[in-house]
């Protein structure tokens, strides 16, 4: 963020015209390729298939760099875009591991598909006018609305989060508990009204978990 100082004009001097002041652009992600190949290895261990794909720059600081695109990771995810590796890495182990787990413990049926709003999307955060670049301008963020079991039970934030069933409640609590030992950043329904349907899970500035 610029900041614009302000100097005092000794007397008797004349007055420069002031200076306009420009925000500076958003810096582009760099991505150091001994640690990309890294994230790939882990990715191909964790089981997931996937496409690597090409960098992108957009507009207003906006990029997909170093990013790939999820097809395989043990169950469906709706609306997946392109995801930085560390990310992809984060979120094919929640969903393996954490999310498989917490199904077991409080639904008694697996989960067989997750529902998303995506990830890529050049807007700032909370898409408030003025804020800095959210981290979904950097495919470095997922949101999670809903989940389905194989039952046939569907699980949203929206509905299920303060519901009336114990267990979905007790079941979202713990998904959302074990993205924050696994993303940088995760915000759901207590974060604030605007996650009030959705798990937002992001590899940015953490840790911060609410």
């Amino acid at each position: 963020m610029g900041l614009i100082l302000a100097s005092c004009v000794p007397h008797g001097r004349p007055a420069r015209p002031p200076a306009v002041a420009h925000r500076p652009p958003t810096p582009r992600p760099v991505y150091d390729e001994a640690a990309r190949r890294q994230c790939l290895s882990r990715l191909t261990a964790d089981g997931a298939r996937y496409s690597v794909l090409p960098d992108r720059v957009f507009g207003n600081g906006c990029s997909a760099i170093g990013t790939v695109q999820l097809s395989d990771i043990g169950m469906p995810v709706s609306n997946l875009g392109a995801m930085t590796c560390p990310l992809a890495d984060a979120f094919t182990r929640w969903t393996r591991d954490a999310t498989q787990k917490a199904a077991q413990a409080w639904l008694d049926s697996p989960v067989v598909k997750i529902e998303s709003f995506g990830t890529y999307s050049c807007r700032p955060v909370n898409n408030q006018a003025g804020n800095r670049l959210s981290e979904h301008g950097l495919s470095n963020a997922v949101d999670i609305s809903g989940f389905v079991l194989a039952n046939g039970r569907r699980i949203t934030v929206l509905n299920d989060w303060n519901g009336p069933d114990e267990y979905a409640r007790n079941f979202l609590r713990a998904v959302h508990d074990a993205g924050c030992r696994r993303f940088s950043v995760v915000l759901g329904p207590d974060a604030n009204a605007l996650h009030r349907n959705h798990l937002h899970f992001d590899m940015g500035r953490g840790p911060y978990c609410k």
